[in-house]
């Protein structure tokens, strides 16, 4: 599974680079995420993309990784939401509002999906920008993060 944008190839990484990452994150809460990512690829392996983190790679430059992002399972009413950073050093380059355009582009696509939500805080305006150049739209409402945007199939 390989998607890919203008300047970047975005795919699922394996459930040992999985346990790896977790191993080697300093960051006590993205350790967890990381875990219930993997917890979700475990359980689910037939919908393993819709649970695993996916890597965002520099095409011209293989094996720069610039961030990555996850989805956090397929909802019933078929939501996905979708968590998502990027590494030091790379912000300002436009390649997360890249990456959140194609893979939010490609997931519509995909059987059972209708919306494709994500949650930031209040205070990062900079998250909120990058997800309003990727065509999502404020729903008016609140998660445990903060305000939820979303991009839909209609």
């Amino acid at each position: 599974m390989n998607i890919e944008s203008k300047r970047l190839n975005l795919f699922p990484i394996s459930n040992d680079e999985m346990r790896d990452l977790i191993e080697n994150e300093t960051i006590e809460e993205l350790q967890q995420a990381y875990g219930e990512m993997l917890q979700g690829c475990l359980d689910h392996p037939e919908k393993r993309m819709w649970y695993a983190v996916w890597f965002m790679e520099l095409k011209e430059n293989p094996g720069t990784i610039v961030g990555d992002f996850c989805f956090k399972g397929v909802g019933n009413d078929g939501t996905v939401e979708i968590g998502y950073g990027l590494r030091e050093g790379f912000c300002g380059n436009g390649y997360m509002t890249e990456a959140l355009l194609s893979v939010s582009e490609w997931a519509l696509k995909q059987d059972g999906v209708k919306k494709v939500i994500a949650e930031t805080t209040e205070e990062n305006e900079a998250s909120k920008k990058v997800l309003q150049r990727a065509g999502f739209l404020f729903s008016g409402q609140y998660g445990e993060e903060g305000p939820v945007y979303y991009k839909s199939d209609r």
